[in-house]
């Protein structure tokens, strides 16, 4: 990838939800909800502090985190459906 986000930026690519419930239904993409997990392919350098140090952010490339339901902005780079979000928009780091 030929994309380096800037600052306290995260570029995450969605993690497919399971296509069928527990039960063995299967869901059909018009009743799914888009997922709140990802993996963390790029980041940035990190944000500025009040002096003007650059503090580094937690997340780096290939963790796994959870985000809101409306959380970055979507984008499409070789052909990769990815989302561009702040650091601050995600909740957590999965295992």
């Amino acid at each position: 990838m030929k994309f380096r986000p800037l600052h306290d930026r995260v570029v995450v690519k969605r993690i497919e939800a399971e296509q069928k419930t527990a039960g063995g239904i299967i869901i059909p993409d018009t009743a799914k909800e888009k997922p709140q997990e990802g993996e963390v392919v790029a980041v940035g350098p990190g944000a500025r502090d009040e002096k003007g140090a650059v503090v580094a952010l937690e997340v780096k490339a290939g963790d796994k985190v959870l985000f809101g339901k409306w959380s970055g902005t979507e984008i499409k780079i070789d052909g990769q459906d990815l989302l561009i979000m702040k650091e601050s928009d995600i909740l957590g780091i999965v295992g």
